[in-house]
């Protein structure tokens, strides 16, 4: 498994990189599908790859899809395309994903994986940044409660604009998910020793913590996964 190492980004919040690596190398990049694995290590050698989604993440991710038998998804925030390529291949055969991002240009880097794995008709892609995208859905008395499942990776000021409006376009019963909900650990960190570039989005992830842990619409659970997960189930 040395070669995995080299092409998957220690996002993991665990004190100790060993045991993260353990679970990696047990648990998670045995069963990590061959195009999952292609588009990993093609996002390795992006600037930003930190961005991409953690593959214990996408395992959790992938297993949820699955149970709950998702077959029309929304997606905020790309990237390379990891999750939503994972999604792609967890959702049937006709099953839809709106997925939306500011940059086409990222998203082509795993955009030849997609189409290789044979499941890009089942994605709708837009360049966009995500609210006008979810205002014109919520416009539409049609797409109320009509998704099954959403996964949130996106800018993190946003988050609490997204949650409201993907409330009303997920069905009661359907999760809402939300990645970087523990800020590469800064959120337990005092604020003179986070690092000056997570100190904004810090002040905006705990904002939405507070406002998750006490919103009675979701049932909730925040897992210490990647960078940190929160799953919320619409109750109502």
């Amino acid at each position: 498994m040395e070669g995995e190492k080299a092409s998957t980004p220690l996002k993991g919040l665990l004190q100790s990189e060993e045991l993260y690596e353990y679970i990696l190398e047990t648990s998670v990049l045995p069963r990590e599908a061959e195009p999952l694995k292609e588009i990993r290590k093609l996002t390795a050698s992006h600037p930003r790859a930190i961005m991409g989604a953690a593959p214990d993440a996408g395992q959790l991710l992938a297993l949820l899809l699955n149970i709950t038998n998702a077959k029309k998804t929304i997606e905020i925030g790309v990237f390379t395309g990891y999750s939503l390529l994972l999604t792609a291949l967890s959702i049937p055969e006709d099953g839809k994903i709106v997925a939306v991002d500011i940059s086409r240009k990222d998203y082509e880097i795993g955009l030849p994986v997609i189409k290789k794995a044979g499941v890009e008709h089942k994605i709708d892609f837009i360049e966009s940044k995500a609210l006008p995208v979810l205002d014109k859905l919520t416009e539409d008395a049609q797409n109320e409660g009509s998704f099954d499942f959403a996964f949130t990776d996106a800018d993190k000021d946003n988050y609490k604009h997204y949650h409201e409006r993907l409330m009303k376009l997920v069905k009661v019963g359907g999760l809402l998910i939300y990645d970087n909900t523990l800020w590469y650990g800064s959120v337990a960190i005092p604020d003179e020793l986070v690092p000056e570039e997570l100190r904004e989005s810090k002040v905006a992830v705990l904002e939405f913590n507070k406002l998750l842990a006490a919103d009675p619409r979701v049932q909730i659970s925040q897992a210490p996964l990647g960078d940190g997960i929160t799953i919320c189930r619409r109750l109502y």
